[in-house]
């Protein structure tokens, strides 16, 4: 059977909160924050998740480049593997693929920068890329 991750790293955190006005004499706000609280920390441990998926995957990427010669092709049929294994499963695009493996060989040799940019969301990292590509320019 299979199974299908979703794509957590695009969801919100924590419902939506609606306003009510229950007319009631008490108040439920410590329980909002309990909720808000358990939320955040949720989001934050599945986006570690995601972000060490990722570092795995651009790290056998970079080896299988490098001693396989893998390109474009390959890449590519990855890509349309992860689509039909996961069905719905987003993230993983020729493109992504490679910034996978950006991402791997940029940080994999510092020490002190790899497992910070470990802590960030993939879009911040990506976007951090951009800016410094456009710096280098």
């Amino acid at each position: 059977m299979k199974r299908g991750c979703g794509n957590l790293a695009n969801r919100p955190p924590c419902p939506r909160l609606i306003p009510i006005n229950s007319g009631l004499p008490f108040t439920f706000e410590k329980i909002i924050e309990i909720i808000e609280s358990a939320c955040e920390r949720a989001f934050r441990a599945v986006n570690r998740e995601l972000i060490s998926t990722y570092w795995e995957i651009g790290h056998y990427m970079s080896e299988n480049v490098s001693s396989n010669n893998w390109g474009q092709s390959v890449v590519l049929e990855f890509s349309r593997f992860i689509q039909l294994r996961f069905v719905g499963l987003k993230g993983f695009s020729p493109q992504n693929i490679w910034r996978m493996k950006q991402f791997y060989a940029t940080y994999a040799g510092n020490e002190k920068l790899s497992p910070l940019v470990r802590e960030i969301s993939w879009v911040n990292n990506v976007l951090i890329w951009r800016k410094i590509r456009k710096m280098s320019s």
